[in-house]
């Protein structure tokens, strides 16, 4: 919407009027209505973050906790506003709105994915919370939801858009300045949009298990991709980079600049102990969009690096569940291994007469320590081709 300000400005006759008004020329610039963009969404979400618990707690959308001997430190949590991707949700897109370019594909899409696994996320929690349904919303059509986002999504960069239409079916990998593969059968290419876009709202998800986690890991992610999305979009860095260069997906760094200061504004009462979660809502739409953006600027394996908190979290699951099956043992003492190591970490807490409580703190800052340092290193592979 801003944007519509500098378009203005430049269609100006007068040149009087256009030197008058030439500060507008700045809302043309991607870095200013990145950094804009997450400012305004950083503030929106403390103005409206008191607001929004207060409503959750009114209408009484507490959050459900495991019931798990190992983990019975977490039942304190009983109760606590869930459904807090709600403001996530909404503070992306006033941010979004307000600062993207309008039209642009890139953003509209990366927009669209979260909204369009929030809503799966809203339904599942929605089902649990208020309608008391313990399973909430079934595997299988969540599962159908998150399926019918890959195709579409598949659909318009193969189909609709022309700027993408050449670049949708090819394979990259990190460290290689060519495509591995270029022009993938259209089936084994949606097939691979579904892997991206499932593993990665899975994973965020499976992440959200203790104060802070998922949202911090997430911001780290963010930052990385708004790099990545700011250099596919320029043409003299991608040429230097040698990565594919998208025009118009520049766009991108202001929509990651926008979820950004969402985050940090979520995260300023999702910090422990926290104040409200922001349940399947917000961890679904961040992976929704985190791994839309990534299919879209051809960095989906990048995610493995980039994303490395959530792949470990979504690992150890599988293998736990694996181990069980086939051996009867687990491997971690809970899954995710979030979990696992909280669990380690109070027991040594307890044996050495240290304050327990701070415990979930640390492991929690250990893990964001990891996923910048996987940011960085998602970062890197830019330049190491």
């Amino acid at each position: 919407m801003m944007y519509w300000l500098f378009d203005w400005w430049q269609n100006l006759e007068d040149p009087a009027l256009k030197d008058a008004l030439s500060p507008l020329r700045i809302l043309g610039y991607v870095t200013f209505r990145t950094m804009a963009g997450s400012a305004t969404a950083f503030l929106l979400s403390l103005m409206l973050g008191p607001k929004v618990i207060r409503w959750l707690l009114e209408f009484k959308i507490g959050q459900p906790v495991r019931d798990d001997e190992v983990l019975k430190e977490q039942r304190k949590k009983a109760g606590t506003p869930t459904m807090g991707g709600l403001l996530i949700l909404f503070t992306l897109m006033v941010g979004v709105l307000l600062w993207c370019k309008p039209g642009n594909i890139f953003a509209s899409m990366a927009l669209l994915g979260a909204v369009w696994m929030g809503a799966i996320g809203f339904i599942d929690d929605y089902k649990k919370v208020k309608l008391k349904n313990a399973k909430g919303l079934s595997g299988r059509w969540k599962l159908l939801g998150q399926l019918g986002w890959a195709v579409v999504l598949f659909y318009t960069l193969d189909q609709v858009n022309p700027g993408t239409r050449l670049l949708s079916r090819n394979l990259m990998l990190p460290f290689m300045k060519d495509p591995v593969w270029v022009g993938m059968p259209w089936l084994l290419a949606l097939v691979f949009v579904i892997v991206v876009v499932l593993g990665a709202s899975n994973a965020v998800n499976l992440t959200d298990g203790l104060d802070g986690l998922a949202i911090g890991c997430s911001n780290a992610v963010a930052v990385s991709y708004l790099v990545m999305s700011y250099c596919a979009g320029h043409v003299i860095f991608a040429e230097h980079l040698q990565i594919p260069y998208i025009p118009g997906s520049e766009e991108l760094a202001v929509f990651f600049g926008c979820l950004l200061g969402s985050g940090l504004g979520f995260l300023w009462f999702n910090a422990h102990p926290a104040r409200v979660f922001m349940g399947d809502t917000g961890s679904l739409a961040l992976g929704g969009a985190i791994a839309t953006a990534a299919i879209m600027i051809k960095q989906e394996i990048t995610l493995v690096f980039v994303g490395g908190v959530f792949v470990m979290e979504a690992m150890s699951v599988v293998l736990q569940v694996a181990s069980f099956k086939l051996t009867g043992k687990r491997i971690f003492r809970c899954a995710p291994i979030h979990h696992h190591f909280e669990i380690v970490a109070k027991e040594a807490a307890e044996a050495e007469g240290r304050d327990v409580e701070v415990v979930e703190t640390l492991v929690t800052i250990r893990f964001w320590v990891l996923a910048i340092i996987f940011a960085i290193l998602g970062i890197a592979t830019l330049k190491v081709r």
